[in-house]
């Protein structure tokens, strides 16, 4: 079978000088050397002297919706984990991806137009805080403060449970992905250049006596691409479930499930509820959570004592397993305890801040 004829896509709006531009200022110079061996600083140089040029070759892409394979080829940096007992296993090592610049560039311009598009439909949850414009951890952790002390007010028991997708990016699947943009009616264009870039990628490892031979990859959204988090957050917008005086609230791939009722003990069968809904759905999209990085926590009252709060908080039985109540954790980089008291957070930045000191 010949190879296949691409045709433009006539709902494709013209790709402009100024949106290379934009592209370019968010590209660093000083990044590692990536396969085409080209800095940030040549295209930046070559846009700024003749800007027609990167401007026409990306602007044929845009229009046939294709991702060409000598833009699909990725270098893989294998570096060690410091601190482990041994380096016999492969979980020991951690992989950087390092994608060709001048793909980085047609992929912001992708994702600028993407997320532009997504304003306007159901493409991604509204609770979701991570990988969008104007929304950080720090709103995520605000939301779900508000929501905790809202739903108290009526002197209801709140609990949460924080859940972390597993390899989350890696099993993003092309067919399903596209199929949600398909129906929420974005371009043709669009949906075929995100099947294009998905499909038939290539990387080749760095490290010692290592063959440096590309070799395919099935990775899901790759590692390092401006666009992955984007089609990420699309992709598990259908994991937001309905749940009476719920909140499930996510960052990225870190989502928490928050109910509340009269009791710990009909939070705690709430949750398992929840959990059993939202892992069904992940599944169908070849998703899963990590068990062992769940955690629970009932939360109380702001001047409510340990001794008015019930002796032994009731545990959620998840997959087999019990998870008991944390009296501190740690999501998206802030420190909880139940009474929500920001001392616990301020007094662990702190401690870190003393130890940088001291060893500088």
């Amino acid at each position: 079978m010949g190879p296949a004829i691409l045709r433009p896509y006539t709902d494709c709006s013209s790709l402009t000088s100024d949106e290379v531009a934009s592209a370019l200022t968010k590209c660093s110079p000083s990044c590692a050397p990536r396969p085409d061996i080209i800095p940030y600083s040549v295209w930046k140089v070559l846009h700024r002297i003749a800007p027609g040029i990167l401007t026409s070759l990306l602007a044929a892409l845009l229009l046939y919706g294709h991702h060409p394979s000598s833009m699909k080829k990725a270098n893989g940096v294998v570096l060690d984990k410091p601190g482990k007992p041994s380096y016999d296993s492969p979980f020991s090592f951690r992989i950087i991806v390092l994608l060709q610049t001048v793909s980085k560039i047609l992929e912001r311009i992708v994702a600028s137009r993407l997320s532009a598009v997504a304003r306007h439909t159901s493409l991604f949850h509204c609770n979701q805080c991570g990988s969008l414009h104007s929304l950080s951890s720090f709103d995520a952790c605000t939301s779900l403060v508000d929501t905790v002390r809202t739903l108290q007010c009526p002197g209801l028991k709140v609990s949460s449970l924080f859940l972390d997708i597993k390899g989350g990016f890696d099993n993003v699947n092309a067919d399903i992905l596209c199929s949600s943009l398909r129906s929420n009616g974005v371009n043709h264009y669009l949906i075929c250049w995100v099947r294009s870039f998905l499909t038939g990628r290539t990387c080749r490892l760095l490290f010692q006596g290592s063959s440096r031979v590309f070799s395919p990859v099935s990775v899901g959204t790759p590692q390092g691409s401006p666009i992955s988090p984007l089609l990420f957050v699309i992709y598990v917008a259908s994991l937001y479930i309905s749940i009476e005086r719920d909140l499930v609230l996510s960052y990225v791939d870190d989502f928490s499930l928050t109910v509340s009722s009269p009791s710990y003990s009909s939070n705690c069968r709430a949750l398992q509820s929840a959990f059993g809904q939202i892992r069904a759905i992940a599944h169908s999209r070849n998703l899963d959570f990590s068990i062992p990085k769940t955690e629970l926590i009932h939360w109380r009252m702001p001047m409510q004592r340990d001794s008015h709060s019930a002796p032994h908080p009731p545990p959620v039985a998840l997959d087999g397993q019990i998870f008991h109540h944390s009296s501190k954790l740690r999501w998206l980089g802030y420190w909880f305890i139940p009474n929500l008291a920001s001392s616990a957070h301020l007094s662990r930045r702190l401690a870190l801040s003393q130890a940088a000191f001291a060893s500088v």
